[in-house]
């Protein structure tokens, strides 16, 4: 088994209750996994064989975990997802993977895959056929009749009461999903299903997460209004993306389940919809009349309650569309900071070991320490002074097991 020995760096290791920042730290690495992280100072005897790299200074923290993952979306215009074929989404798909993990982001769990490619992916990329972040695959997006993935295309899977749902979810773990999308409530640009109008009864939303959870699987959901959020958190969901609009009980609810739940704010789409509409054909006075303009600022007053209330918060926004193109994931640290008013190490965290927990609640990723996975991003730069350093991936150099990435 190899042994690597990683010198001269400056170690932000994610763990709970740690300095923020090792100078002059060491990494020792055997296999796969890490044998120390810390000061190069207290590092224990080292085996005769190890292999000596010096980072020169660079900055070395976790990888990252992308939590709202669509790999096999095409960076098509955001009204024309799922139009793709499956031959040119599946190529797509692969190119995205190898992008996502030269972006610093070693784990992704998928918010929604079309023609349920993520399966495939997740294989080709655990035998090391193609290179990739570890990844939580799902199938396509769970939607009821007149929900806002009731559409044509291979993005969704339609099914309506508690038995088909059920049945839908059996369908999926039989295709060999590991998570289960499912759409709460819908979008403001949706007439027929907008935000705070639920796609499915109480019953049914039970149905999904309880089938997924006896078939080990986990669940996440689109849920912009409380409604939604609250009938999410009431029957078990473990993932919730957006998270607009909640009121003082749905956030309290969030707290009471803050040690099984996370969220991820998702605000990529709005921001870039913002900036960007009329290059879709949309004008700014459209877009704010249809709402976004004040979901970004009930965002950010959400997530300010949610920062107080202790509630895990990851990144992931979305990305893949052509105004949030992939390789962009890390702009979603820069939202948290300027948008939600972070700290930049508060930035990393959400990215790194509450992203690292999402997506493998034993604890295996997302920081570094004795036992962890050799996951981690060596940064010509700091990302504590400039948040926006981890947007230019030439100054990444990318780890996953130990082995820089292709």
């Amino acid at each position: 088994m190899s042994q690597q020995l990683f010198t001269n760096l400056q170690l932000f290791s994610a763990v709970e209750g740690s300095a923020e920042v090792i100078d002059n730290a060491a990494l020792w690495v055997q296999g796969e996994h890490i044998r120390y992280a810390g000061a190069e100072a207290e590092l224990p005897a080292l085996p005769d064989d190890v292999i000596r790299q010096d980072l020169q200074g660079r900055f070395v923290m976790p990888g990252m975990t992308e939590t709202h993952a669509h790999l096999s979306f095409a960076d098509a215009s955001p009204f024309a997802i799922g139009a793709t074929s499956v031959e040119d989404a599946t190529i797509v798909a692969v190119n995205n993977a190898s992008l996502m993990l030269r972006a610093g982001f070693t784990s992704a769990v998928s918010f929604g895959s079309t023609y349920q490619i993520d399966v495939a992916l997740r294989g080709a990329i655990n035998r090391g056929v193609i290179p990739g972040p570890r990844l939580l695959a799902a199938g396509r997006d769970l939607g009821a009749t007149a929900s806002n993935v009731d559409s044509e295309g291979g993005l969704s899977q339609i099914a309506d009461g508690p038995w088909a749902l059920r049945k839908a979810v059996r369908e999926q773990r039989k295709r060999g999903v590991d998570i289960v999308k499912v759409f709460i409530d819908g979008e403001a640009i949706n007439t027929v299903n907008p935000p705070g109008e639920l796609a499915f009864t109480d019953e049914e939303v039970n149905a999904i997460v309880d089938e997924a959870h006896r078939r080990r699987l986990r669940v996440a959901c689109h849920a912009r209004s409380a409604a939604a959020v609250k009938q999410a958190v009431r029957a078990g969901v473990d993932l919730i993306g957006h998270a607009n609009y909640l009121d003082d009980e749905a956030v309290a609810m969030l707290a009471a389940a803050r040690e099984r739940v996370f969220v991820g704010p998702a605000i990529a789409w709005e921001v870039t919809y913002l900036e960007h509409c009329e290059s879709l054909g949309v004008s700014r006075q459209t877009v704010c009349e249809q709402g976004y303009e004040a979901e970004i600022d009930a965002t950010v007053t959400t997530v300010g309650k949610l920062m107080e209330a202790g509630v895990r918060l990851v990144v992931g926004g979305d990305y893949g569309i052509s105004i949030a193109p992939h390789g962009t994931y890390a702009k979603d640290l820069e939202y948290f900071v300027e948008l939600f008013g972070m700290t930049p190490a508060q930035a990393l965290i959400c990215a790194t070991r509450n992203g690292g927990l999402a997506a493998d609640p034993g604890g295996g990723r997302g920081t570094l320490a004795a036992g962890k996975l050799a996951d981690f991003v060596a940064v010509d730069g700091n990302p504590l002074r400039d948040i926006r350093v981890l947007q230019d991936h030439a100054r990444l150099r990318v780890y996953k097991g130990g082995q820089p990435a292709p």
